[in-house]
């Protein structure tokens, strides 16, 4: 079924608008909007995008992670994870193509109304708001007195790389700064990703998203394990203050740290898109595209976060109870709802296989916050540091 523009997409309750190409195309008179684009995407930049969003900075923790829990269960654990990414991704994709719809905000409007779309923009603008304020807090720690060190110059990274990146209309165009991000480091974005890609089928995204997590799984895991097999109980929370106690100076090193900081400088980008889009659809849902306006959604949301960064007193903590309520959200708890809610009755009772293990999955995103939510709590009264969630 093809829907034009003039159609209120919200009124439509036929399940045949899952098609071939999954989204309807605009091919109407209306004036285009800013979630109406063609995407422009290839397999590729999708691909790198992805895997640049799936790779946060809680990879330099990994190795600390796989001291504490061992090998095997952090494998166990890694996987358990990334299957269960892919399964909310596969939720969150049929739902899109029953309905067709393109964007998570817009997903909670056809499931709640107002409230559903209000939820699912406040939870995807906190949750990557925390990610590029963590990205950024590395950055602030890390990479003056890195430059310093090795080039002997004083970097502005914020200014020169992140706000011109930023300024891009589309998010295509950074999957060139992706993939050598990605190099340089040798992890929700399906929905703004999904979009942007060229001739989109709910086949092409899911090969995407698991082709995205599979490489991210094998690097995360290659990277706990060699930082763990190096030092063993010695490793630190943060691998590269590991490696810099031994030799801070060292060239090696150094080039290591500066390409781990390149990495996550050249995320921001990719993460501020999300962001910005949850903003348009709370406040702008039916304003057409203008630069003024994207640059300036940008340019506060970049000044923010830096205040944040430099600034706010327990950033550290800041980063934990973000990730403690807003990714149990956005991974668990609202792509099984809104399958549970959307997916009509007809098709699949709640007595179904698939709704009651969406429910379970419900169930397992909320004890998941619960406990995050303990466990920061209890580090707080008991006067430990280890509130910071790596995004």
């Amino acid at each position: 079924m093809k829907t034009l523009l003039g159609e209120d997409q919200y009124d439509d309750t036929d399940g045949g608008l899952e098609s071939e190409k999954f989204l309807p195309s605009a091919d109407g008179k209306k004036p285009v909007r800013f979630t109406d684009f063609e995407g422009k995407t290839s397999f590729g930049m999708s691909v790198f995008n992805l895997g640049n969003a799936i790779m946060g900075s809680g990879i330099l923790g990994l190795a600390y992670a796989m001291a504490n829990t061992g090998i095997l269960l952090f494998l166990f654990l890694l996987t358990a994870v990334a299957l269960l990414s892919c399964y909310s991704i596969h939720l969150m994709l049929k739902t899109s193509g029953i309905v067709g719809i393109r964007a998570y905000e817009e997903l909670g409007y056809r499931a709640f109304g107002t409230p559903g779309k209000m939820a699912a923009g406040i939870a995807i603008t906190l949750q990557n708001i925390g990610a590029m304020s963590s990205y950024l807090y590395i950055v602030k720690s890390e990479l003056p007195l890195v430059i310093q060190a090795f080039l002997k110059a004083d970097p502005n990274s914020d200014v020169c790389v992140i706000l011109p990146l930023a300024l891009m209309k589309q998010l295509g165009y950074l999957g060139y700064t992706s993939g050598f991000s990605l190099s340089c480091m040798v992890f929700f974005l399906t929905a703004v990703i999904y979009t942007e890609l060229r001739n989109p089928t709910k086949k092409k995204m899911q090969k995407v998203s698991n082709v995205s997590i599979f490489v991210m799984y094998s690097m995360y895991f290659l990277a706990a394990l060699f930082g763990y097999l190096t030092f063993y109980e010695n490793v630190e929370p943060e691998l590269l203050h590991t490696y810099s106690r031994i030799d801070p100076y060292d060239t090696l090193i150094l080039c290591v740290r500066v390409a781990v900081l390149t990495a996550v400088t050249l995320t921001v980008p990719i993460v501020l898109f999300p962001v910005r889009r949850a903003i348009q659809h709370m406040i702008f849902p039916s304003k057409s595209f203008s630069w003024l306006r994207h640059i300036s959604i940008a340019l506060i949301l970049l000044m923010f976060i830096n205040m944040l960064v430099i600034f706010a007193p327990n950033i550290l903590g800041i980063f934990g109870i973000i990730g403690a309520t807003s990714a149990p959200c956005l991974i668990f708890i609202f792509p099984a709802v809104f399958y549970i809610r959307i997916v009509p009755r007809e098709d699949e009772p709640l007595t179904s296989v698939p709704k009651i293990i969406a429910l379970c999955f419900t169930a397992m995103g909320v004890s998941f916050m619960v406990m995050s939510l303990s466990f920061i709590f209890m580090d707080w009264t008991s006067g430990t540091s280890r509130a910071a969630g790596g995004h």
